[in-house]
């Protein structure tokens, strides 16, 4: 079987995460990646903001805790290191599919290094909130992105889960 095909049927998502930072190289070639997903029109409307401020990181995962009712100091970033953050510009048709693809990119990329991924949803609403606004304000990035994903990027602390059965009746040929 090829690489990427391997890559891609043992891709698990991580939910516990070693404290150490990922090195910057490994880092900036999943970000890459990430910037070649597909795009409607090929419009690129998706952006990346991506988190390894410690502080912050734990300011938006208390948030996010919060709006998906988590119980107070549960890391819903499961202790990722880095927090790369897809957004899509509102007013491009398919921001949110464009962002998916580009959150997919991310995850499987980072696989193929050997880096854990998992995709915490709530970005959304994250940045409907003023902390979010905030971070983008300093950012320079206007309002009219919205959250699509957080892409949490570390290495796993413990070996990946099996990949489940795959369901019957997945594929239909006609």
């Amino acid at each position: 079987m090829n690489e990427t095909l391997k890559t891609l049927e043992t891709r698990r998502s991580c939910h516990k995460f070693k404290p150490d930072m990922i090195k910057k190289e490994e880092l900036d070639a999943i970000l890459r990646a990430g910037t070649f997903a597909p795009s409607g029109g090929g419009k690129q409307s998706a952006i990346i903001v991506v988190v390894t401020d410690k502080e912050l990181r734990d300011e938006l995962s208390a948030l996010n805790g919060k709006i998906a009712g988590a119980p107070e100091g549960f890391d819903v970033f499961y202790g990722a290191p880095v927090v790369a953050i897809v957004l899509g510009k509102k007013d491009m048709p398919d921001h949110v599919y464009d962002g998916s693809l580009v959150m997919g990119n991310l995850l499987n990329a980072a696989a193929s290094l050997g880096v854990g991924s998992i995709w915490v949803h709530r970005a959304k609403q994250e940045f409907e909130q003023t902390l979010g606004k905030e971070i983008l304000k300093k950012l320079g990035i206007s309002d009219e992105y919205e959250g699509i994903g957080h892409c949490c990027l570390g290495y796993e602390a413990e070996p990946p889960k099996e990949a489940a059965p795959r369901k019957e009746n997945y594929i239909y040929y006609i």
